[in-house]
């Protein structure tokens, strides 16, 4: 009671969902390992701010053996990092070797979007398991063979969406599945807005060290840019899908997971603020409206400080989160708060009987109990792909100007602007860097 009490005052939750969660996870029992080594080999392919993050948090279960970049300087900071007891990590520059190695168990991915996909395809052939960056994929026809890489060789990947694990979206989504809002009708999804910069000099010398080829990998083949390398890389559409794709694969996620659907059936959408001319490519400011069957909008935009919604401000004076509203009441969530138009919507405990949602309250954590168990993790590489997706019908919406059908089971767009937008599910792979290079 004492732990479930400071832990329910710590976070803001109500103390009836504190206590469901630990009477639960006493309830639990871990398979045992069946790894010849209890502690896992791991490796890290991309050694930036949130791939090394990660394996920071990946290390905590496992060894790490090896690491990959493609700059120098990333691959040398990672390695000062990640040496312990006089263990020096292996280093490579194509992550295609750290794949041929034995003692490699598990993958961590945090490489710029436009090589998340194929590295975990071929993380997956070579039968690693994966935790992987989000967004999982830059284009929707990836997701499919990326899910198809995953369960054709029976390995655990768990995307990285780390909202799954938080305790306040996990009751949110709780709540709203078992009614407490009255019928869902509206989620409004409030997201940071990117970067409107430019024009950038184009006659830039790639630094010594870095395989630009091989970081532009299946993207168009330009001259070196400081501002497309680093964490840039998500300002621009040949890699990312700026604010749609970074903040909102986080925020989408957990929206489809209150909705309960495997995604919408219709999506429009526009930029609000236009790029500026040799600058940055991706939107700053948009605004998206998806339709799901049942009647239920989602609304996807990125916001200001002046938002009239409640939630804490991030460092650019921004808005960020989640607000679900229903026939019976609102209900606001994001990483940092929750609240609601009337106090007992989250206070009242739900009912026995009452719908639960699958329970992790630590992301890595949880991939690692199920690398044990070989069960599927809390953001399965489906729900990956699903969410993804959300982004992606954005992204067509707003570059296509106008509404759009979509079917989520076939995964395709129907009725008028069908023709003209079903071509960019998917987009050309510069060779060598497509399929055929992680056979």
């Amino acid at each position: 009671m004492r732990r479930a009490s400071f832990t329910a005052a710590a976070a803001g939750l109500p103390l009836w969902f504190v206590e469901h969660d630990i009477a639960r996870a006493a309830d639990q029992v871990i398979t045992p390992s069946t790894s010849p080594n209890s502690r896992p080999g791991l490796a890290l392919i991309g050694c930036g701010g949130q791939g090394s993050g990660d394996l920071a948090g990946a290390a905590k279960f496992g060894n790490v053996v090896a690491l990959c970049d493609v700059k120098e300087n990333a691959l040398s900071g990672a390695v000062k990092r990640f040496t312990k007891d006089d263990k020096v990590p292996a280093t490579f520059t194509d992550f295609r070797k750290i794949l041929e190695r034995k003692d490699v168990d598990i993958i961590v991915n945090g490489t710029p979007d436009h090589w998340h996909s194929l590295i975990n395809i071929g993380a997956a052939r070579a039968k690693k398991d994966v935790y992987g960056e989000k967004p999982l994929t830059l284009t929707i026809d990836e997701g499919k063979h990326v899910i198809r890489a995953v369960r054709e060789n029976k390995i655990v990947f768990q995307t990285g969406t780390q909202q799954r694990s938080d305790r306040r979206f996990r009751l949110a989504c709780e709540l709203i599945r078992n009614g407490r809002l009255g019928k869902l009708q509206t989620v409004e999804v409030f997201v940071p807005a990117g970067l409107r910069e430019g024009p950038f000099a184009t006659d830039q010398v790639a630094p010594a060290g870095l395989n630009w080829d091989l970081w532009l990998g299946q993207a168009p083949k330009v001259g070196y840019m400081k501002e497309r390398a680093g964490n840039s890389f998500r300002w621009w559409w040949d890699y990312a899908g700026g604010p749609v794709t970074d903040w909102g694969a986080h925020h989408n996620d957990i929206a489809r997971w209150a909705i309960g659907q495997d995604g919408p059936i219709a999506v429009e959408a526009k930029a609000t603020v236009d790029p500026i001319a040799g600058g940055f490519t991706t939107c700053k400011e948009f605004e998206a409206t998806l339709t799901y069957a049942n009647d239920i909008r989602q609304i996807v935009k990125t916001t200001t400080a002046d938002s009239p919604f409640g939630g804490i401000i991030d460092p650019k004076g921004q808005r960020n989160g989640i607000r679900f509203t229903g026939t019976d009441g609102w209900l606001w969530v994001n990483r940092g708060d929750m609240s609601a138009s009337k106090e007992e919507i989250f206070m009242t405990p739900l009912p026995a009987g009452a719908l639960k949602l699958e329970e992790s309250n630590n992301h890595m954590a949880n991939f690692f109990d199920c690398v044990r168990s070989r069960k599927d993790p809390v953001a399965s590489v489906e729900n990956g792909h699903r969410s993804a997706v959300v982004g992606h019908l954005i992204i067509i919406a707003m570059q296509q100007g106008r509404k759009l059908q979509w079917d989520p089971v076939k995964e395709i767009f129907t009725g008028d602007g069908a023709k003209e937008a079903n071509p960019h599910l998917v987009r050309e792979m510069r060779k060598p860097y497509d399929y055929s290079f992680v056979s």
